[in-house]
């Protein structure tokens, strides 16, 4: 797939099913203390996920300004690299100072220039189409290095956009896996056997986090 459609929240939605299937799938084969322990992860994997999307979907507060009427504020779009960490955030413009505030991916951001975007408590909409928070509305620069999106579109970044590609990105923090696999066996025992779910399940837990933060694969 070369280009990303769908709803922004799709990706991570997705990832998150898929997460939960894979950490569920072990259940039938463990013993109670390893039950205990996959049950564990998928309880914090939902609950997570469910706050995540309540912000996204302004279930809960972001920390976006004003009330339920819109408000016009100066808007850009910056991509975060940070170690293994890739964002998108939007950097506004209020009252003299700037904020900034992470949200989940849309293939329209590598084509955002300079823009007004309009608040409304806990909704943003930028060239009339929504984006969705992924965290809360900071006051400080994200940690890391900070790409600014070019003065004019670049219509070949929209084939950087694909699932496969952000799943791939993602996938990178799978390499804690094995080092989760190895404290899984210590505390609990099972041999190679418990060593192998637990790597699965842990590379899909690291994936499913950076999914879930709002990962940007342009």
């Amino acid at each position: 797939m070369n280009s990303r459609t769908g709803h922004p929240l799709a990706y991570p939605a997705l990832v998150t099913i898929g997460t939960l299937a894979i950490t569920l799938a072990w259940v039938p084969f463990a013993d109670p203390e390893q039950v205990a322990m996959l049950g564990t992860v998928a309880v914090i994997i939902l609950g997570y996920s469910g706050f995540r999307f309540a912000v996204a979907l302004g279930w809960l507060p972001a920390g976006l300004p004003g009330g339920p009427e819109r408000r016009e504020v100066a808007v850009r779009r910056v991509r975060q690299q940070h170690r293994l960490v890739s964002r998108s955030w939007l950097e506004f413009t209020i009252e003299g100072k700037n904020r900034w505030l992470p949200v989940y991916f849309d293939p329209v951001l590598v084509m955002l220039t300079p823009d007004t975007a309009e608040l409304s408590g806990r909704a943003v909409h930028v060239g009339g189409r929504r984006m969705y928070p992924a965290g809360r509305l900071r006051d400080s620069e994200p940690v890391g290095k900070l790409i600014d999106n070019p003065v004019r579109p670049d219509p070949e970044a929209m084939g950087r956009t694909g699932i496969g590609r952000e799943l791939l990105l993602d996938a990178q923090s799978a390499v804690a896996g094995p080092f989760a696999g190895l404290l899984w066996v210590y505390s609990s025992g099972g041999g190679w056997p418990a060593f192998a779910v637990a790597t699965l399940v842990a590379a899909a837990a690291a994936t499913w986090l950076a999914a879930v933060r709002g990962s940007d694969p342009s």
